[in-house]
């Protein structure tokens, strides 16, 4: 639920706090909270004002710059940890935070940020979210999120966040997980793991303790197709919990499109494992990457792949992202330096194509796409969900799917190329053909340690990666 900024001057006027805080997760909020905060500053020219979040831990200077001294420091990395330590330091020191773990300055950096003790220690209050009855994902409305492990070992090049957690990956105890799902009253749940059930046995420990529980929820998670056809098991169970849509990324139906993205993964595995996944009768949905050097005959090859596939199909655009290696080798320079473009939704890159035919060729494919499952024939065969949605009063699915054709428009799409530029991304390093990866890292890289996961889940993730290097 988005906070509109009358809101927020109003809480910061009633509540005259001491410290605020921004959380810049994504990095086409950047100007917003730019903006924001130096309003801030000028209504509470003593608080003590930061950000932090996974976007803006990779450009934190960059942040600190556009602020104009509103911005008293970004928090980098994990966040549940590193602001308890820099609220200690503060209430201790004021704002003398040289010794906290992930801090930036414009004249310093602390020692790297530090990972939370345990993902068991971490339970959302979420009797403060004040709008939970608005969140929602697809069918799942309302829905709640949870996390039963967090990081990824693999490294695709369009990705940051393994580069985030430094290839290390966590798990919260099949207990505690629990404990907290039964906790939570909404009816359809967000898994919100980067890869979700990396390792078998931890999946299927969380699943059999749901079942003893007797806990009924619809749940939504993201995985790969290796994984799947590695754990059909635990897919299976979770069928039988009440899985109800998965997301795999495929990201390419070539060879060719994989290798650009280091998948990891083969072409045929992917296509194996969205055969299992229609077998298991759950609302499988995909996602594929367009490259802006796509012309008109690769958008025609694409989607009539895509409509001969009964999956949902997503497509974003290669956008490269700080975090990212694609952000350091990709040798084509941006075509725009505006944060608000960098949402995997606009062109950042030269296109093979004019602009305004890619925006053509690529609204017209999601809306051919769109029509198959939001048309008048996906309303009437996803007529059930309406009504009982609408009997609980939930109509976020309803509207989601008649509001496609007035917000994604390529004239839309175009116009916002042409708004005024406030603060702009700073320009990426010279393409270089290989990067160092623990310059990647905002955590840093534990190697073997570092990751909670049995050594045969070690060896298939080497394997994986290895594999497909070439």
């Amino acid at each position: 639920m988005r906070i509109t900024p009358r809101f927020f001057f109003g809480l910061v006027e009633r509540w005259r706090s001491d410290v605020i805080a921004f959380c810049g997760n994504y990095l086409a909020n950047v100007p917003e909270i730019i903006d924001l905060a130096r309003s801030a500053r000028e209504l509470m020219a003593d608080a003590f004002i930061f950000v932090g979040g996974h976007s803006v831990s990779f450009i934190p200077e960059e942040i600190l710059r556009h602020a104009a001294g509103a911005v008293d420091c970004v928090l980098t990395g994990e966040g549940e940890t590193a602001i308890t330590g820099l609220l200690d330091a503060f209430d201790r020191n004021g704002r003398d935070l040289k010794n906290v773990p992930g801090v930036v300055t414009l004249d310093h950096r602390s020692p790297p940020p530090a990972f939370v003790k345990s993902l068991d220690d971490l339970v959302p209050a979420r009797h403060l979210a004040r709008h939970r009855r608005k969140y929602f994902i697809g069918q799942l409305d309302p829905a709640a999120s949870i996390e039963f492990s967090r990081g990824c070992p693999w490294d695709c090049v369009f990705c940051s966040a393994w580069t985030f957690y430094g290839r290390n990956y966590r798990v919260k105890t099949p207990e505690c997980a629990v404990e907290e799902l039964a906790q939570i009253r909404e009816p359809g749940i967000f898994i919100v793991d980067d890869v979700a059930f990396i390792q078998g046995e931890h999946g299927m420990q969380i699943g059999e303790a749901i079942a003893r529980r007797g806990i009924r929820k619809r749940y939504y998670l993201e995985t790969r197709g290796d994984v799947l056809l590695r754990n059909k098991e635990v897919f299976q169970l979770w069928k039988r919990l009440g899985l109800n849509t998965m997301f795999l990324g495929l990201e390419a139906i070539d060879d060719e499109g994989l290798k650009r993205y280091r998948k990891r993964v083969t072409l045929s595995k992917n296509f194996e494992a969205l055969e299992y996944a229609r077998s298991l009768d759950v609302t499988v949905a995909v996602n594929i990457i367009a490259d802006p050097s796509w012309d008109r005959e690769r958008f025609k090859v694409v989607r009539d792949w895509c409509l001969e596939i009964p999956e949902v199909v997503n497509i974003s655009i290669n956008t490269p992202y700080p975090g990212t290696e694609t952000w350091y080798t990709e040798s084509r320079r941006l075509t725009t330096r505006d944060y608000r473009l960098f949402d995997i939704q606009h062109a950042v890159l030269p296109t093979k194509l004019p602009l305004p035919e890619f925006y053509k060729e690529l609204v017209e494919t999601q809306r051919i796409l769109s029509r198959k499952h939001l048309g008048w024939e996906g309303l009437r065969q996803c007529a059930r969900i309406v009504v009982r949605n609408l009997l609980r009063g939930q109509t976020n699915f309803l509207r989601m799917i008649w509001k496609f054709n007035s917000v994604y428009r390529p004239d839309l799409q175009l116009a916002d190329h042409r708004q005024p530029v406030k603060y702009q991304i700073c320009l990426p390093p010279p393409s270089t053909a290989t990067v160092e990866r623990d310059a990647l890292y905002i955590h840093k890289g534990g190697g073997r340690s570092g990751r909670q996961i049995d050594p045969h889940t070690e060896e298939f993730v080497n394997a994986t990666r290895m594999s497909a290097a070439g």
